[in-house]
């Protein structure tokens, strides 16, 4: 394939107008097709894959996108490291719409996702332990507070099947458990890229407070249109953050064991 990357960004809607020499390609892969065509630039010397994870258009709800194709994708071109940000929901008071969460565990509570490579006939048991790569997680956290954002180092964020939001007794339950972060698509994306050998990060852009916080009934139910409008106003803000970690980022990879498959 002449078409190559270094690191791969997903949910990568309003990025393509920034960098140098972009195009875009279509990567066939064993595990059918990716979300979108894969957008190529060159951001600070460094050849970037662009994939939204939802489709351009948004026509992919979470448990539909195929994670397995677009890390797949991604691995044909050659990608190494993968910033994966996501619009994301608090669960502790904390963490207010606005500030960004450098994840560090996340806690599976979706179903029937194609979630691994591994179905037959190699079999391989991969560690979860610690999913998310620390170097990038390093990275990504300095790059945030050199943008001068309230960033949380780290958090555990729980995957939930979507598209429909939690309920309040949902909501109670992850609260109670200390959970900080909710999401819809950190499962199995993150995990699908350690199976491939390849480092990633997640970045989660807080834009509301899931649906409600338990003890303060004046924070109103999440809607699609209010994480909508608390992403676009913070949109800036996050390319700043992904184009200074891509500058950040070395050229090898001698801080993680994330290339140990």
């Amino acid at each position: 394939m002449k078409h190559t990357a270094e690191i791969g960004v997903f949910g990568g809607s309003g990025f393509y107008e920034f960098g140098t020499d972009v195009e875009e390609v279509w990567v066939e892969t064993p595990y059918g097709a990716p979300s979108d065509r894969i957008a190529l630039a060159t951001i600070s010397g460094r050849r970037v894959a662009f994939l939204p994870r939802h489709g351009k258009d948004h026509r992919y709800p979470p448990s539909k996108i195929n994670y397995r194709a677009n890390l797949w994708a991604m691995k044909e071109l050659g990608v190494t490291r993968i910033i994966g940000p996501c619009a994301a929901g608090s669960l502790q008071k904390h963490i207010a719409p606005g500030d960004f969460v450098v994840v560090d565990q996340f806690v599976n509570r979706t179903w029937g996702r194609k979630d691994t490579f591994f179905e037959g006939p190699i079999v391989k048991h991969i560690s979860a332990a610690d999913p998310y790569c620390p170097e990038l997680r390093r990275l990504a956290i300095a790059a945030c507070r050199a943008e001068g954002i309230t960033v949380h180092e780290k958090g555990t964020v729980v995957v939930i099947q979507g598209p429909r939001f939690s309920t309040r007794a949902e909501s109670r339950e992850y609260q109670r458990h200390g959970w900080e972060v909710i999401n819809m698509t950190q499962y199995p994306e993150g995990y699908l890229a350690r199976e491939l050998g390849i480092c990633y990060v997640c970045i989660a852009l807080i834009t509301d407070y899931d649906v409600g916080l338990e003890d303060d009934p004046t924070v109103k139910p999440v809607s699609h249109e209010e994480v909508l409008r608390v992403f676009s106003q913070n949109i800036e803000k996050l390319r700043n953050v992904l184009f200074t970690l891509i500058d950040s980022i070395p050229a090898e990879r001698s801080e993680c064991l994330c290339t140990q498959v």
